[in-house]
């Protein structure tokens, strides 16, 4: 198991609130631009902590960007006052890593939301990422951000452009080049908490619903699974608002 680094979190919501929430954003992002779950939460009563991922945002640099690695440091972060998460979202590559914590130790969390999750990716996958991620790097301005994505809030715009600039180039490569088999379904199947996946519009582009991923669901009946209509791989950003009612719908 790899040596864990320690996440810088971001904080939503009342420290003293009963229900805790951890937010897990997705290759090249950064812990702000889960703020819509974040406040969501926070409006809700929860407190909900989002951490950057090794490599990304203000988080430590390491050699090591296996999803083993990413699973490890989501493994050893806990609420402040210790305990077990009563909730846990994770995007993309969040939501694989918060899948092999979550499988390795069931006490972690109590419940467990995935957005459009990169439980497995195709060689298509791998190229539209890669693609994504190339573009992202070459350009990291808001400029760039708000011709790619004209409908995006103008929040998720600043935060988008500042991920960029944030993340480590070598770290965002070095998570495609360490991961030749990017398949943590194994793992999705052995999950023993309630899961839910909020997946991306496959007419649009998701990486999980339409994929050999879905048959996670049919194998695990811990997990159910929802779809954001007219929603890419962010939903939270394409459809904010489809994607809220479907997370509230989740916790209620």
């Amino acid at each position: 198991m790899p040596a864990p680094v320690t996440l810088p979190r971001l904080s939503w919501g009342d420290p003293a609130a009963e229900r805790r929430a951890l937010l897990v954003h997705g290759l090249g992002s950064n812990a702000p631009l889960m703020w819509r779950y974040g406040v969501a939460l926070a409006d809700a009563g929860w407190r909900a902590d989002a951490v950057d991922l090794r490599g990304h945002g203000t988080a430590p640099r390491t050699l090591d960007y296996t999803l083993t690695a990413y699973g490890a440091d989501l493994a050893a972060t806990h609420p402040h006052d210790g305990g077990a998460w009563d909730l846990v979202i994770g995007h993309s590559l969040g939501g694989a890593a918060a899948t092999l914590a979550a499988a390795a130790d069931p006490s972690w969390t109590r419940h467990l939301v995935l957005i459009d999750p990169a439980l497995s990716l195709t060689d298509h996958d791998r190229d539209v990422v890669r693609a994504s991620q190339e573009d992202s790097f070459a350009d990291p301005t808001m400029r760039a951000v708000r011709a790619a994505h004209p409908d995006w809030h103008d929040q998720d715009v600043e935060l988008k452009a500042l991920s960029a600039q944030q993340a480590s180039r070598w770290a965002v490569e070095q998570t495609s080049a360490q991961n030749p088999e990017w398949d943590v379904t194994d793992a999705a199947a052995a999950l023993a908490v309630p899961t839910h996946v909020i997946a991306s519009d496959p007419e649009v582009y998701s990486i999980f619903a339409g994929k050999p991923a879905e048959s996670v669901v049919a194998a695990n009946p811990l997990i159910t699974m929802s779809v954001v209509a007219g929603a890419g791989h962010s939903p939270h950003r394409d459809e904010p608002e489809a994607t809220i009612a479907a997370l509230r719908e989740v916790l209620a």
